[in-house]
């Protein structure tokens, strides 16, 4: 996957996070958890292009730890959205499976690179 094809696939991500905090209940609650995963949902986004003018390798490795966080905690506010029943898994499983596939490319990703980089230090 090119770095054009994941910046679009994670605002992709993003503008479902929009309309699932916009389909949520009107409760205290889910708006308050609403607006968590929307922060942390929508930060995956805006940090991948981060990491796309990363300027050294350490600089792409952080970015990529941001993302990777950001990432897992969209996927921790969705769970408990779920456990809390103020939304329907059905509803989010397949965002939940976008997420846990995202989480997986940063992961490979910021593993190759460090991988990589080991090999030309001798590290």
């Amino acid at each position: 996957m090119t770095r054009e094809q994941m910046k679009a696939r994670t605002k992709n991500y993003a503008k479902r996070i929009v309309k699932l905090c916009e389909a949520l209940p009107d409760k205290w609650v889910a708006r308050t958890l609403g607006k968590q995963l929307l922060r942390s949902g929508t930060s995956v986004g805006a940090n991948y292009r981060a990491v796309c003018r990363a300027k050294s390798t350490a600089d792409f490795l952080n970015k990529l730890r941001i993302v990777e966080k950001e990432c897992d905690e969209s996927l921790f506010w969705m769970e408990l959205l779920v456990e809390c029943s103020l939304i329907k898994s059905a509803r989010l499983n397949s965002l939940m499976q976008e997420a846990n596939e995202l989480l997986s490319i940063v992961v490979a990703s910021a593993k190759t690179t460090r991988t990589s980089t080991e090999r030309r230090t001798g590290s």
